[in-house]
């Protein structure tokens, strides 16, 4: 069922760093089986810890780094269980897609702790306080279908075979434009999450203009001008 633990987030983060890093790779998509994404944490790994040695040695800090360390854009496609560790890490996706029969939870109160790694944060972030908190505190397991009614997964399907087809086709798509405006796409809606609106559309302003000394910005524009496809330099 994909338990998630310290030793399977070193290679999540590794893998995740090689194609960051693979000139070829413009998109990833992160995904499970179809019966689940990630069921949750081992709870073997956590169960002897103790405050100091969690405190002191940043337990779970590195399970994060694919919301802040990769630069290139992540689409999580969602099936079966994504509870706890599983659906924190969907929500540090870029974009998230699953069917209707995906499992979310945090159920991290039944164990006697509170999610760790982003979960209150971002969940109450992406369908407000007062329906993050309900599930937080009952630890209550919510459907694909109501994570796409609450904003929460950007598009739900019918099936785990569409779900992962539409992630690999959102993609696609995305590779297809320049890695120089999709880098700085995905900055500055990163950034919305930081900043208040006036500092958000200062930052966005800023990089907006430095765009305009990149090459692609000039393939684009001319290309739209003159009516054909533009073909990138990714510079």
């Amino acid at each position: 069922m994909n338990a998630l633990s310290t030793a399977l987030f070193r290679e999540i983060n590794d893998a995740l760093l090689e194609l960051d890093n693979d000139s070829e790779t413009r998109a990833i998509v992160l995904t499970g089986s179809e019966k689940a994404f990630a069921a949750g944490a081992d709870i073997k790994e956590m169960k002897d810890l103790t405050f100091a040695k969690a405190y002191t040695e940043n337990f779970i800090e590195g399970w994060s780094f694919l919301a802040t360390g990769i630069k290139k854009p992540i689409i999580a496609a969602v099936n079966g269980y994504a509870l706890g560790g599983g659906c924190e890490l969907a929500m540090m996706a870029d974009i998230m897609y699953c069917s209707e029969g995906a499992k979310f939870g945090q159920p991290e109160i039944k164990l006697g702790i509170i999610p760790g790694a982003g979960g209150s944060q971002r969940l109450t972030r992406a369908i407000g306080k007062s329906r993050a908190m309900e599930l937080i505190l009952t630890g209550r397991n919510f459907t694909g279908r109501e994570a796409g009614e609450w904003g929460l997964a950007a598009k739900v399907f019918g099936t785990s075979e569409d779900c992962v087809q539409g992630a690999v086709s959102t993609a696609e798509t995305i590779a297809g434009f320049s890695r120089v405006a999709v880098k700085a796409g995905k900055e500055v809606v990163n950034k919305s999450q930081e900043l208040g609106v006036r500092e958000g559309v200062e930052f966005e302003r800023r990089v907006f203009h430095g765009l305009f000394g990149s090459r692609d910005q000039k393939i684009g524009m001319s290309s739209f001008v003159e009516k054909k496809t533009p073909e990138w330099s990714h510079k």
